[in-house]
């Protein structure tokens, strides 16, 4: 519905153990950032979920300048050591841990003012936990479910496990937010990177609606970067026929190789809702969130486009794409925020205004990037 523009802020923290891996028992955190519009209103807004991939769990500065001075040396074991503190769950008393699921603030206040309750849901338990392959994509849908199933109880009556839990991410103060009977659970979409690309593929694939709580219905989905199991036995486990279906990948994505998309692709055969391919040229895979890219001066923070020998500001990926001038970190996240921000207006909000956006309209900064469209159907 219409939003003044105006966002507010909070977050809630259940707890580094409120959830168990159905599949192993290990420990996940219940924590999201939320981004809302400042006024309410007296109507419903739909729900956009967002979950972060794999990446270290605890800034811990020491484990890091370890991990790195052990690798230049080759000492296999000091680099493991290292790499577990990095990789602990709970982190160990007195280490930070690493707030990835902040990582898209901004868009997350982007999306808010046009409307959409946007929650980012930390997801650190999964990357420090043993499980790998289709079953990591399984856990990020069931931790998604999970907090759906309290997003449900919360808009439908108040109560449940986030009535008055909610707090401001700078303070810690409690913050008091009229969610109950204003937010909208049968139009939500969710959103993933890279890990979490296939875990959102998994939640919305047709054989598992059915685990989606009572009252939910998810009406888009999009996979940013999406790291795909293509050694997967069963395709129908991602397979989306049912619901709107974007996929996003950089061309100097040092992480995820061209499989990305088509992996997407025969996982969208048959879509009737509609299928988007976006090939964001100069994107590589960190910049999406901001906690993963230097400027951040985050723990394990890095640039992972591979460099053009000969051609200072030039990248490619690990497949030797043909090179492109790199994006800055602002510029590859406003092309992100653009095409996100179209694909879910269209798909939850009916708003068809930016549809040559998603139909291969360059970004308005044509010098920016260009976008492939390979399938629209509407």
């Amino acid at each position: 519905m219409p939003s003044s523009g105006a966002t507010r802020t909070v977050r809630y923290d259940l707890g580094n153990e409120a959830f168990h891996l159905p599949q192993t028992g290990e420990p996940v955190e219940l924590t999201g950032v939320v981004h809302y519009p400042a006024d309410l209103g007296t109507g419903r807004h739909p729900l956009i979920v967002m979950m972060h991939g794999w990446h270290e769990t605890c800034a811990d500065r020491k484990a890091d300048a370890a991990r790195t001075a052990a690798q230049g040396s080759g000492d296999d074991a000091a680099y493991e050591a290292a790499s577990a503190k990095l990789f602990a769950w709970p982190c160990a008393s007195g280490t930070p841990v690493l707030p990835s699921e902040r990582g898209y603030d901004y868009l997350g206040r982007r999306l808010a003012a046009q409307g959409f309750v946007v929650v980012s849901v930390g997801a650190n338990g999964i990357n420090a936990s043993s499980v790998t392959g289709d079953d990591n994509a399984a856990t990020r849908a069931d931790l998604i479910n999970r907090h759906l199933r309290m997003w449900q109880e919360l808009s439908s009556n108040g109560k449940g496990e986030l009535a008055g839990k909610f707090t401001d991410p700078a303070t810690g103060v409690a913050r008091r937010v009229g969610f109950a009977h204003h937010v909208d659970m049968g139009d939500v979409g969710i959103m993933g990177h890279s890990r979490a690309g296939a875990g959102v593929t998994w939640q919305a694939a047709d054989s598992h609606r059915e685990q989606w709580p009572k009252g939910v219905d998810v009406k888009a989905v999009a996979a940013v970067a999406p790291a795909y199991n293509v050694m997967t036995e069963d395709m129908s486990n991602y397979t989306i026929t049912k619901t709107p279906f974007a996929t996003f990948r950089g061309t100097c994505d040092g992480q995820v190789g061209g499989e990305a998309f088509s992996f997407a692709a025969d996982a969208a055969k048959g879509n009737r809702s509609g299928f988007y391919r976006f090939a964001i040229h100069g994107a590589n895979h960190n910049y999406f969130n901001t906690q993963w890219s230097p400027q951040s001066r985050q723990v394990a923070a890095a640039d992972d486009a591979t460099p053009v020998k000969g051609h200072p500001g030039q990248c490619t990926d690990r497949e030797d794409a043909a090179p492109a001038r790199q994006l800055t970190e602002p510029q590859q996240r406003h092309v992100a925020a653009t095409y996100l921000g179209a694909f879910f207006r269209r798909c939850l909000l009916g708003d068809t205004r930016q549809d040559q956006v998603l139909t291969g309209a360059r970004h308005p900064d044509a010098s920016i990037t260009e976008v492939d469209v390979t399938t629209a159907a509407h």
